[in-house]
């Protein structure tokens, strides 16, 4: 079997998530659908990070095996060619045996878009939220920083709907990068956040957090007792979805493509 990486952008907007819903249109769905079509074989794409409903992305990455004969550039020509064109295979390339693109994710980078202008554009306005409200930016970039490092995200996450559930489940995230953004030459902000993982609505619970510090409602000096709260309540609320891209996944070692092995193990018998 053939392991093939995918690096794929899409507007959520119009989309119930990643992950294969029945009567809904989902961003899994649609690929498994063209790739059965493609290669005639039941395969199923396994994606690195299940997106929400209306959430967006802009290198969203996806592995699937196969016994075709089909090359990546062959593959990524024949899925935008049956895919929607709200979503588009920006890369595809044959990948080695142990390649899994959700196991095997050292980084995530989200990014959550506010626009500050008095006038949104109708363009935008499934793409970003709107707020032209007053905000406390340089509290809201000191909250930011506060979320930096190892704790216990109990405080910014969803519930699972079920009490021992949530008992039992590791909370517990490291976040190496948080940060509100001034995008250049533009009316709009942003949240900016790199870590290993995330839970479920964590990023727009942050961003909801962070408005209510914008806001006055809360100081950047009470978000260290908000996770030793561990309660969701006391957070701010969860912020809508159209705002919110997955910008990038990072893996160990590019060379792991099996294209770019061949091609070293050729160089060093020339």
């Amino acid at each position: 079997m053939r392991n093939f990486k995918l690096t794929i952008s899409y507007d959520g907007a119009d989309f119930h998530g990643w992950q294969v819903q029945p009567g809904v249109p989902t961003i899994q769905g649609l690929l498994n659908e063209a790739l059965r079509k493609i290669t005639q074989e039941k395969l199923v794409v396994h994606g690195a990070s299940r997106t929400d409903t209306g959430v967006h992305a802009l290198g969203q990455t996806a592995h699937f095996r196969t016994q075709s004969g089909l090359s990546a550039a062959e593959f990524q020509r024949a899925l935008n060619a049956l895919l929607p064109p709200a979503i588009r295979i920006v890369a595809a390339e044959e990948m080695g045996p142990d390649f899994h693109s959700r196991w095997q994710v050292q980084a995530k980078t989200y990014r959550y878009r506010i626009f500050r202008g008095r006038v949104l554009s109708p363009f935008e306005h499934r793409r970003v939220l709107h707020y032209p409200w007053a905000l406390d930016e340089e509290a809201m970039a000191a909250a930011a920083r506060q979320f930096e490092g190892e704790h216990d995200f109990t405080s910014f996450a969803a519930s699972s709907g079920s009490e021992d559930d949530d008992r039992d489940r590791n909370m517990v995230r490291e976040m190496f990068s948080s940060e509100i953004v001034r995008v250049p030459e533009s009316e709009e902000i942003a949240y900016v956040v790199r870590g290993k993982s995330f839970l479920r609505y964590m990023v727009r619970k942050i961003v909801g957090t962070l408005l209510e510090v914008g806001k006055g409602r809360l100081a950047p000096s009470d978000i260290p007792a908000l996770f030793e709260l561990r309660d969701r309540t006391r957070s701010g609320p969860t912020v809508p979805p159209h705002g919110l891209y997955l910008v990038a996944l990072e893996y160990p070692d590019p060379t792991n493509s099996l294209v770019r092995q061949s091609s070293r193990q050729r160089s060093e018998h020339v």
